[in-house]
């Protein structure tokens, strides 16, 4: 896996961090917040090495939790899970299909907050509860589930614009011909 798509992963996990904590319509018009976290964990699960989900665990998570009323690095170990399994699988899952992408997007963005609420709960914080939270899990995870197509196909397009194809290089030239056999001396 190259550099490249490590940094282009965090730079959109910032910016989607940044983004939710700014933009306050679709909170307002929903009635809960859309995390995009998850969905780009598993963009990285599926298309980058154990490394950059680590970091994107670590770094999106202390992002988050930054700009929100969460104590500092409880959404990290929910990001994990929701990334590692993924990325240890990913050799089984059809990652290609955007029905596969829309499932883990849906799974992941219902397992993060689910997590951190379970950690919420186990903490001195007294988390709001009720029959709104099922409405935000459940807007969360389609939010989610309708952003992960999108990030895969949008990270395609930046991969083909910005990145580079390695040129492949054999040793066979089509204008060589290769004799075969013993050369004959010819006397005169």
């Amino acid at each position: 896996m190259n550099v490249f798509n490590t940094i282009l992963i965090l730079a959109a996990a910032f910016l989607a961090v940044f983004g939710e904590a700014v933009l306050g319509a679709p909170r307002n018009l929903l009635g809960a917040q859309i995390d995009l976290l998850p969905a780009l964990m598993v963009y990285a699960a599926l298309s980058s090495d154990m490394v950059t989900v680590s970091l994107l665990a670590v770094a999106g998570g202390l992002w988050f939790d930054s700009l929100s009323a969460n104590p500092l690095g409880i959404t990290i170990v929910p990001m994990m899970a929701a990334g590692f399994p993924i990325c240890l699988r990913r050799d089984l899952i059809l990652r290609g299909l955007p029905f596969a992408q829309l499932v883990l997007g849906a799974a992941a963005s219902a397992l993060v907050p689910a997590l951190t609420l379970l950690f919420l709960l186990n903490s001195d914080r007294q988390p709001l509860i009720g029959w709104g939270t099922l409405w935000q899990l459940i807007v969360m995870a389609a939010g989610g589930a309708v952003a992960t197509p999108f990030l895969f196909s949008l990270f395609g397009w930046c991969g083909q614009a910005l990145g580079y194809k390695p040129r492949i290089e054999t040793s066979f030239r089509p204008d060589r011909e290769i004799q075969r056999g013993r050369k004959q001396h010819v006397s005169h």
